[in-house]
């Protein structure tokens, strides 16, 4: 009975290109006295993995919190492992805007204290107290309300690179933070402003409203399913985004498009720009902006200093960490002396630029079928082989040739060369030869782009 991952993030990764299916990413939570957390993880992990579903989920014993990516074509039975349990019997599932088949590579569910480290003591307040919850529309119209005050729940990290516009946006990095500052800061106002409130998908504010019910305030409101879902019943009514950017996602994609606003900008030089990244140097692992340029120039690093070490022998490299505390250990979320155009908590309300940026993490979406693999490449020739194992090739055919280390390189074959002949198809079992302008690996894999 498997209970834990048995594959590399990297092994996943070839496997879901490999089977060419379209996967959903979403969200959701819920609130519920859970009496066994570890009998309730191991259940879920049985359940889930057989239906190739993956995520970073935490169970407590006051609920769940998942975010997922789910093959589209297991969704309903996914459902159905959920209406097994009373309290999720349906449970809003938060899709995302923008789906991407690598969101998540791993399958992990952890029992922890709590599903949001909050702080609270929810023994000294009504915890199902909640506040309002809105949807788009409505959330639109209090916005506009001159009585409302309207505060950002996410950390200085999420709320840089898009918020609502107006609103109080902490210069914190947990949510536990935040909870006491707002509360100091709108000590004067609890009985005649609309205290309203957002989050990603909506459970921070689930606790925060009861908290702020509990404190006195007699007008709370909420996001209902967060800015995930905000910014999907924008699109499907065709209302106004009063959301203005990017929204921070907590997956690999590290961000979805909700306009084409740009309100940050590059932290090493200061461009508009939005793109998180995580420092290359695995004793750091720094979450920054960095634009395309830089990411070059500085080979995904956060400052001189890493990019040296990243050149370093792996066991050089080892041997600086050892012993030390790494990854968010090290530095705090985006925040370091390095990073000289880093300005947390300090939002314009002026957009850098407004433009269609390129996502230098997006994956290629499109569709494709498998063709075969890599068996060699060489060098001085830039000729790549490959065996044909599942379809047909023929000359002028669209490919898509897929690694982990060779990204992803679309070209189009005009020469084909079987047996040492040219040819104009080349069929399953066959060796193929062509011209390939890039380095290629045997990891990779051969796909036919279908139009």
């Amino acid at each position: 009975m498997q209970l834990y991952n048995t594959l590399s993030a990297e092994e996943r990764a070839i496997m879901i290109d490999d089977a060419g299916k379209q996967r959903l990413t979403l969200s959701f939570y819920a609130y519920a006295k859970i009496q066994d957390p570890k009998q309730f993880r191991d259940d879920l992990f049985i359940a889930w993995n057989k239906l190739d579903a993956l995520g970073r989920i935490y169970v407590a014993t006051e609920g769940i919190n998942a975010q997922m990516s789910i093959p589209e074509e297991n969704l309903e039975a996914f459902r159905t492992t959920l209406e097994v349990y009373d309290f999720m019997k349906g449970i809003r599932l938060n899709e995302a805007v923008e789906h991407d088949d690598h969101s998540f590579l791993k399958l992990t569910i952890k029992v922890r204290h709590k599903i949001v480290a909050d702080g609270l003591n929810d023994e000294t307040f009504d915890v199902t107290n909640i506040g309002v919850h809105l949807k788009a529309k409505e959330f639109n119209e209090i916005l506009d309300d001159p009585n409302t005050i309207v505060v950002d729940f996410r950390n200085h990290y999420e709320s840089e690179v898009g918020y609502f516009k107006d609103a109080i946006t902490p210069d914190v990095e947990t949510f536990r933070e935040s909870l006491p500052i707002i509360n100091k800061q709108l000590q004067n106002h609890k009985e005649d402003k609309n205290l309203v409130m957002y989050c990603t998908g909506g459970i921070r504010c689930e606790k925060a409203s009861a908290y702020f019910k509990h404190q006195g305030f007699k007008n709370v409101f909420q996001l209902e399913g967060g800015i995930i879902n905000y910014a999907k019943q924008i699109k499907e009514e065709g209302l106004e985004s009063k959301f203005i950017g990017k929204n921070f996602v907590f997956d690999n994609r590290l961000g979805e498009r909700i306009t084409d606003d740009i309100v940050s900008q590059c932290h090493q030089c200061g461009k508009p720009c939005d793109n998180h990244t995580n420092c290359e140097n695995d004793g750091c692992h720094l979450l920054f902006i960095q634009c395309d340029e830089c990411k070059s120039a500085m080979e995904n690093c956060c400052s001189t200093e890493c990019l040296d070490i990243i050149h370093l022998p792996l066991v050089d490299q080892v041997r600086l960490r050892t012993g030390q505390q790494v990854g968010n250990k090290v530095f705090r979320k985006g925040k370091s002396e390095n990073l000289k155009f880093k300005h947390s908590g300090d939002l314009s309300v002026n957009e850098h630029a407004k433009q269609k940026p390129a996502d230098i993490r997006q994956k290629v979406k499109v569709k494709k079928v498998l063709l075969g693999k890599a068996e060699h490449y060489y060098v001085k020739a830039q000729v790549g082989q490959f065996t044909v194992e599942n379809q047909e090739i023929n000359s002028g055919d669209k490919i898509l040739i897929s690694g982990p280390t060779t990204g992803n390189q679309e070209l189009v074959l005009e020469k084909m060369i079987v047996d040492g002949a040219e040819t104009a198809t080349a069929k399953i079992g066959d060796k193929v030869t062509f011209e390939v302008p890039f380095r290629i690996r045997l990891s990779d894999k051969i796909y036919k782009i279908l139009e």
